[in-house]
């Protein structure tokens, strides 16, 4: 039998048992000896829990279980002199054991709250206002009529008395358990019940012989079931945590019952006033301001005690507030905020930093490699930059250092000491990661506050980055070019909107009778008002500003198009394949796949035909792009690599990448007439190409030697101005390249997208 299951078994036989007892008759000695066994049985079943689930705590419930085995001698005690010598003496030795087994139910129930009574004082004085409002009841209606009953013996009176006091002592834990940052179990909530049904026997017990002469034996059933379930509540596994602290503050969780308990319980001085009975007797009017005077300091004790949680809650809320969760650093709004103090005093001066990479570190390692990179890089920043300076995560991976009032020069050397720290790898999640970053620098050299302070260092982090510099400081020329670029990006979105974008098309030919085999598909941009404008002009800004998705999107489905009329239109004259490119941009997107694969569906082209083209800086931080050219592969599209060789780790991208097609750089093609090591490289790309089965094309070919010199080292396929410019309609029926115009541009006039 599992032990989870023995506490619910438990209730199931002692509820039963409990109204068994009442179908015995009244006064019987077998009725008596089932309350006893029920008793026994109870203190047992504890003991037997302890060795079952092995509780943190194990001594409070030996106490509980040493307290309802005393009960039961007292019981047989008491039954000694009923039935053995048939006596009814009070007191009598049964009382002995009945009270001692009252400190043994309260050092277990000490135990069980103790151990959270220190960090815990608003439930400590909550508690005690409901401990000396009900007492005082206690004191009232139970306590003081016994005390002042002349007609029974001193030790009757002091016998009598001890019973209602052990309650109140009882009931006084009882509601430091209520009160309590104790985990809330099902364990702990049955023994809060067993105690309330003892309260409930005892005091009903009190009461009734006081004021009535109504028998007592219904309140059998009180103790009996609080017996069964102070059993149970050893028996549930739960047991094993009981007095555990809970997470969080206990202040924290406020329930209505909290707060009208402690509410109601102050009340009970004043209201004992209107009892006409009491109101009357000097005695307990003395008890009364005495608990009421006690009742008002403990309720301004609690007072000032929730006036401090206000204000503690109050500075953790901003804690929070000014910093942020994962690197404890200060956050945006408190960076501002000092900013801004910062400039109305003084002459402060902001370093910016933006990671480079930190995106290919969530996506390839996980974002927790990566929150433990952004905690390490916070550390690392501000050992260099010290306790003085503050520094902030602004959100993602930028980070920033307030400098209030440096010396000349402090700016400058933060950032090449910050530079020179993020050269050294950082440990993240097992790994050695090393990483870079653009920094930029802002001084408060005529800016109006604290946002345009923030501009210039942000534009200042864009230039670092565009120059491939450590470092860049703001110069007012960045802010030109800021406005350029944002007049150039509202002039795309125009000519996005009003079609001004056309294609043209560069032969990629089979050597050496120069047959085309590819198009490459470029795109030209014929603004009203400034002509032809070159991609090399408005991709970058297109790059930046997004708009290259929707752009690329349609160079997609429109080169995809003339693709399919051509096949229609020219049959086995028609280019086997067309070459459309995709920047980093468009390959970051989850959805790329698909739009390739839509332009497809409705242009009616096999994917067969299509190649697409990326470089080796697109893919080399790995993540969403790589998955995107294994959908694209899945597809049917085939993948090249465009400007071979001149990347940051061409071979090992081989190994990653789906590649089918590597195009060989233009500056690897330019020498290669010449003897000795121009031609190396190109020859061991041609090796690299055929050794793993790939079409190699060579790009940039100007003269017909250089194409004679790639046809003799192994190229089949080659792509540059020898074999024709970029143009829309290109002459797929021609013959061999001296059939063209075969002008040679100037070096590095080519421009490709």
């Amino acid at each position: 039998m599992r032990h989870g299951r023995l506490w619910w078994l438990w209730l199931a036989a002692g509820a039963p048992a409990t109204g068994c007892y009442f179908l015995l008759p009244e006064g019987s000695l077998a009725r008596n000896l089932g309350y006893n066994a029920i008793g026994l049985v109870s203190a047992l079943l504890i003991l037997l829990a302890v060795r079952l689930h092995r509780p943190r705590r194990p001594a409070m419930w030996y106490w509980f279980a040493a307290g309802q085995a005393v009960w039961v001698l007292g019981d047989v005690v008491y039954e000694y002199y009923l039935y053995g010598l048939r006596q009814e003496p009070y007191p009598s030795p049964a009382d002995g054991f009945y009270l001692s087994a009252y400190p043994m139910l309260l050092i277990g129930l000490v135990l069980l709250v103790r151990r959270t009574a220190a960090r815990d004082r608003a439930g400590l004085v909550d508690a005690a206002i409901v401990a000396v409002g009900l007492g005082l009841v206690f004191w009232v209606f139970v306590i003081e009529p016994i005390a002042a009953d002349a007609t029974v013996s001193p030790l009757e009176r002091v016998i009598s008395v001890a019973y209602p006091a052990a309650d109140a002592m009882l009931l006084a834990v009882l509601a430091r358990l209520f009160f309590s940052a104790a985990q809330s179990t099902p364990s702990i909530r049955m023994l809060g019940l067993a105690v309330v049904l003892l309260l409930v026997g005892d005091v009903g017990f009190s009461v009734l012989s006081l004021y009535s002469d109504a028998g007592t034996t219904g309140f059998d059933a009180a103790f009996l079931l609080s017996y069964v379930v102070w059993a149970a509540a050893a028996l549930h596994p739960s047991m094993r945590t009981a007095g555990a602290s809970a997470d969080g503050p206990p202040e924290g969780r406020i329930s209505a019952a909290r707060i009208a308990l402690p509410a109601v319980s102050a009340l009970l001085a004043p209201a004992a006033l209107l009892v006409p009975a009491i109101g009357g007797n000097s005695g307990d009017r003395a008890a009364i301001a005495v608990g009421a005077v006690v009742l008002f300091l403990l309720v301004l004790l609690r007072m000032a005690g929730f006036m401090d949680q206000v204000k503690r809650q109050s500075r953790q809320l901003e804690d929070l507030a000014m910093h942020d969760d994962l690197t404890r650093l200060a956050n945006r709004r408190r960076f501002e905020r000092a900013l801004g103090t910062a400039l109305s005093g003084g002459r402060p001066h902001v370093v910016l930093l933006d990671l480079d990479g930190f995106r290919a570190v969530n996506d390839q390692l996980g974002h927790s490699v990566g929150d433990e990179l952004l905690v390490a890089v916070a550390r690392r920043l501000v050992a260099v930059a010290g306790r003085e300076t503050l520094v902030a995560r602004m959100g993602g991976d930028e980070f920033a250092l307030l400098l209030t009032d440096p010396a000349p020069g402090a700016a400058l050397d933060l950032a090449r000491r910050l530079t020179a720290a993020l050269q050294e790898p950082l440990r993240s999640g097992g790994h050695e990661l090393l990483v870079s970053a653009g920094i930029g620098l802002a001084g408060p050299e005529g800016a109006a506050d604290a946002q345009e302070l923030m501009r210039r260092a942000d534009l200042a982090v864009d230039a670092a980055k565009e120059s491939r510099e450590p470092f860049r400081r703001y110069v007012p020329e960045l802010d030109d070019r800021a406005g350029e670029e944002a007049q150039l990006g509202a002039e795309l979105r125009t000519a996005l909107d009003a079609g001004q974008f056309r294609l043209v098309y560069q032969p990629i030919v089979e050597l050496p009778h120069g047959r085309i085999y590819d198009v490459e598909t470029l795109v030209r941009w014929e603004h009203p008002d400034r002509g032809t404008v070159g991609p090399a002009e408005f991709i970058p800004a297109a790059e930046r500003n997004g708009l290259i998705v929707e752009l690329g999107a349609w160079i997609l489905r429109e080169a995809c198009r003339q693709g399919a009329r051509w096949v229609a239109e020219l049959g086995r004259d028609a280019p086997e394949r067309i070459t459309v490119n995709a920047s980093a941009r468009q390959l970051a997107q989850r959805g790329f796949a698909a739009v390739v694969g839509a332009a497809l569906r409705e242009s009616g082209l096999s994917a067969t035909r299509l190649t697409v083209e990326v470089t080796e800086t697109a893919v080399f931080e790995g993540g969403q792009a790589i998955a995107t050219l294994h959908e694209l592969r899945a597809l049917g599209v085939r993948i090249a690599l465009d400007d071979f060789g001149t990347g940051h780790s061409s071979l090992g991208l081989l190994q990653t990448v789906p590649v089918d097609v590597l195009k060989v750089d233009k500056s690897f093609v330019d020498n290669i007439t010449m003897a000795g090591r121009h031609a190396v490289i190109a020859t061991a790309l041609i090796q690299v190409a055929d050794g793993l089965g790939l079409t190699a094309v060579a790009e940039g070919v100007e003269t017909s030697e250089q194409a004679a010199e790639l046809q003799r080292l192994g190229y089949r396929f080659a792509q540059g101005y020898h074999f024709g410019r970029p143009v829309a309609r290109p002459d797929f029926r021609a013959g061999a390249p001296g059939d063209r115009d075969r002008t040679v541009a100037p070096a590095g006039a080519e421009s490709r997208v």
